[in-house]
């Protein structure tokens, strides 16, 4: 281990000392690979001291690409009069979810741009027409940046409008549009989007209301290692105050097709050291995800000894990522052999790490 870093610091973490944001950093930049992947792998045994990894079958919907945000790391949004931009139909979506239940899955990642012409009485419409034809899939859709667009859209607030997508069937939210929630960053890379306090309001209010959520952290473009950990404090110190975080999914950023396509990309090594500090930092969040979506198969396996005790879904359909160049695919026979040749048992769950049904 570097001589800058103090000796004891990853052993008092790993029996459960919490780090400060300069200690977080200081690992990331700092700690040799192999000293925190040990220090990780306890935690993580700590939480989940069964041998098994968990995974859950679903499909990311998209409803549509046309957004008004245009971040400057997405390569999928659209301009409305786009010849590819587009917006789901009801029936296409109930479509795309019944092909979903029909080969055993239970989780829908709906989510989509911010579209200047959807409003919230659109979007609860489509909510509750999934939820009347498939009552026991878990909708698991619309990030912060969606809740707070629709919010704005309608003139109520974001309590109310949570409110009103739960009574249309909504079932928890994902952690999507995260980001890096540091201001200087986000204003350099989604300045159109909401506000590191607008991304935890919505998080904090869906958690009042008894919305479990994830969350994400998209790292690798215009961040430094301290962004990376003053985002997990920030995850970290909200847990604190609702308990309503079930897990926590970083992933690098895919530069190609997008306006930083000129960013020099973060390899498996950043990527499992990322991880690996955030399971030492996350002491009240119960999941890390590693993500074979933007790493691929084998650095997905490695990450089950560097913290994760979670694959993700098997994601029927994925479009986002893809627009970025990354086209990753697995299947559960694929997930069920990386987790056994890592040591572990692999089981189907539910959105909430509930046991899937036999």
């Amino acid at each position: 281990m570097s001589e800058a870093i103090p000796r004891d610091l990853l052993a008092s973490a790993t029996r459960g000392r919490r780090l400060t944001v300069e200690e977080a950093a200081l690992l990331l930049e700092r700690a040799g690979l192999l000293e925190l992947a040990d220090a990780a792998d306890a935690v993580r045994f700590r939480f989940h001291p069964e041998p098994d990894v968990t995974y859950v079958v679903d499909r990311n919907i998209n409803y549509t690409n046309i957004c008004g945000s245009r971040c400057r790391f997405c390569a999928f949004w659209r301009e409305p009069d786009a010849p590819d931009a587009y917006v789901l139909q009801t029936e296409e979506v109930i479509r795309k979810v019944r092909e979903l239940v029909d080969a055993g899955g239970t989780q829908v990642l709906m989510q989509g741009g911010l579209h200047p012409g959807l409003s919230l009485e659109w979007i609860c419409g489509l909510l509750s027409a999934i939820r009347a034809e498939f009552p026991t899939v878990d909708l698991h859709s619309l990030s912060p940046p969606e809740v707070y667009h629709f919010a704005g859209g309608a003139g109520l607030s974001v309590g109310e409008t949570l409110v009103a997508l739960k009574e249309s069937g909504l079932s928890s939210l994902p952690g999507g549009g995260a980001e890096i929630l540091v201001d200087d960053v986000r204003e350099a890379v989604s300045p159109a989007k909401c506000t590191v306090e607008q991304w935890l309001e919505v998080m904090e209010a869906a958690h009042g209301i008894g919305l479990r959520t994830t969350a994400t952290m998209m790292f690798g473009h215009l961040d430094s290692a301290r962004d990376r950990a003053e985002h997990m404090l920030r995850i970290r110190d909200l847990q604190d105050a609702t308990g309503g975080f079930t897990a926590f999914i970083p992933w690098t950023f895919q530069a190609r097709n997008t306006d930083l396509q000129g960013t020099r990309p973060l390899g498996g090594h950043a990527y499992l050291k990322t991880l690996a500090v955030s399971r030492l930092v996350l002491d009240n969040v119960p999941n890390i995800q590693a993500s074979w979506v933007t790493q691929g198969a084998k650095i997905a396996q490695l990450a089950l000894r560097f913290g994760a005790n979670d694959l993700g879904g098997t994601m029927m359909e994925e479009n986002v990522v893809a627009a970025a160049g990354c086209r990753f695919r697995i299947d559960v026979q694929e997930l069920r052999q990386l987790a056994a040749e890592a040591g572990f048992t692999l089981r189907q769950r539910r959105t909430d790490y509930s046991p899937a049904a036999p």
